[in-house]
Order: structure tokens, then sequence, then C-alpha cells
């Protein structure tokens, strides 16, 4: 397993919020869910994100928006219009006066909007906790990107107005496929991080995969570098300079982003999420915890559930 998709397994889309919008101008909608991350796909027509800091951008047809939360941001048919509608928390829906238009604008299965055969048509998918993407992922990402050319955008157009036993879990797959495509082609094209450069490393890459793979193992550097065929110092040496941390600490930093997945789980308790990730005790599981995140496991598990 690569970086990109370790990043998520695990930690992706789980009931996330999926909306097929169909709008005739003038239109501008408010968005202020404080969502960790969400994806606009442009089916037909065009449209304006504007952010709250930074500058605007502009979406056509096939063009992938992925908006990093949680400041607000408006989408609009043109930078001026002013907003008509606010998405709150929870994706609840309303007037600037408060008004729910949940029935009002209701145009069937996942579909809303302000006429049936507008101009406009996208597509928002949004990862409703933060915990459904890995923290290193979002650092790697600017507040506001655009990828054109996405041909995931009609099959996920075909799924999102479906009806059908399971369909949830069916998009939220599409949903991280979608995710996963579009940041393969902007990595591409810009400056990637060093953890995905690092993953096309015969070396490193191949050391990556293995602590992905198996986080529960008793990893030490020498261990490490025995399965990878080389020596403890350069397999230390090479893995700090193209990733930007040593073994250990990547190692660390992903046993703890599990962990802190693991414990949104109803029935996950400390000490079955410690031996799945690698701690040999619920009280080293939490030293770790807290000295790294700066809260209990248990006040993470708590904090969830509010």
């Amino acid at each position: 397993m690569d970086h990109l998709a370790a990043l998520l397994d695990g930690p992706r889309a789980r009931g996330a919020f999926l909306l097929r919008s169909i709008l005739d101008p003038p239109w501008s909608i408010r968005i202020q869910d404080e969502a960790p991350l969400t994806l606009v796909a442009m089916v037909r027509g065009s449209a304006w994100i504007v952010p709250s800091r930074g500058e605007l951008v502009s979406l056509a047809p096939g063009d992938v928006a992925i908006v990093r939360g949680p400041d607000p941001y408006t989408v609009a048919d043109q930078p001026e219009t002013e907003p008509q509608i606010v998405i709150h928390p929870g994706q609840h829906c309303t007037t600037l006066d408060g008004e729910s238009l949940y029935q009002a604008m209701d145009l069937g299965v996942r579909t809303w909007g302000n006429s049936p055969d507008g101009a406009t048509v996208m597509i928002t998918g949004t990862y409703l906790m933060e915990g459904e993407i890995s923290r290193r992922l979002l650092d790697a990402l600017p507040p506001l990107l655009v990828q054109p050319g996405e041909p995931l955008i009609p099959l996920l157009g075909a799924e999102v107005v479906r009806d059908e036993p399971g369909q949830e879990a069916v998009l939220d797959r599409l949903l991280d496929l979608l995710l996963i495509s579009t940041l393969r082609s902007w990595f591409a094209e810009h400056e990637a991080p060093g953890w995905y450069r690092a993953s096309g490393d015969p070396i490193v890459g191949r050391a990556m995969r293995m602590l992905h793979n198996n986080p529960a193992h008793p990893w030490t550097v020498a261990s490490l570098a025995a399965e990878v065929g080389v020596s403890r110092a350069s397999l230390a040496r090479r893995f700090t300079e193209l990733v930007g941390e040593p073994p250990m600490a990547f190692l660390t930093d992903w046993r703890l982003a599990l962990a802190a997945d693991l414990l949104r789980e109803p029935d996950a308790t400390v000490g079955s999420v410690a031996r799945k990730v690698g701690y040999g005790s619920p009280f080293a599981l939490s030293a770790a915890f807290k000295r790294v995140r700066g809260i209990s496991p248990q006040e993470h598990r708590a904090g969830a559930a509010t």
C-alpha cells in the first residue's frame, strides 16, 4: 500500500455527504459547515468559489475543486452575486434569515436546487469528520485547489442519484476515488510533499509500505533496514532526507493517526486499539498519544462523540 492510499484506508469517507445541485442564475451559496474537506465537481455550466482568504477561482465542466475547512467560503454563479443560501454544520440549509430550505429546493434523490433544468449542475462531496482524512494529507494541501479534466465525474453523476441497496457505501468509495485521482493529478503538476515523492523510491517507498501494512509489528530501524536490504545508517539517512523525518517518527505518527480513528469506534477500548497499532499496553498508547497530540485517548474519544 502506498502512502496516499494508506491515508485513505481506514480513515476514509463513511456516510459522507453527497449532493447534486441543479441551479439557474443568479445563485450564491455561503458554505459555513466547518467540514475538514469538500470536493466540488462541475458536471455542467460554470461556477466561482470565493474563499474567505486568498484568490477566487472559476470552475468549468470537468473541473474538481478541493476546499479545506473549516473556514467558510461561497460558491456562486458570479463572484459579485450576494449569498441567498447558507449551509450550516450538519449540512442544514437555510435562507439568510434562518428559514429552512430543505423541502423547498428538494429535486429528488440526493438532488437539490432552484430549477430541475438549471444551467449549472455540480456534485458536492463532503468529508464530515476530520478523522476521515489524515492530518498529514490535509497539511499537504493548499486551502483551495482546482484540477481540470477529471474523468470520474460522469460516473459519480450517474451514481449519486441512484437509490439502490448499499448505495451509501458505493458513493463513499467513489468519493475517495475521486479525491485520490484528483490529488494524484495535482501532485504530478505541483510541488508534492516529501512523503509523496518518497513513495516512489525503491528503498524508502518499500520501507513506508511495510510500516503502513503492519503498524503493530515491533519495528526498529535495524529490523526495517534488514527487510529492505540496506544498512541501518543508510536507511535512516535516506528516509529522513526524502520524507523529512526519521523512520520511527514517521511510524509513531502513523500509529497515532490510526489509533485516533479506531478510538471513534463504539466498541473500541484503549487496550484493543493499543494492540492493533503496536503499543504493548494501554498506558504506552496513552503516554504517546498525550505527548504528541496533547490530550489523552479518552479525551479524544469524548471530543469525537460530541
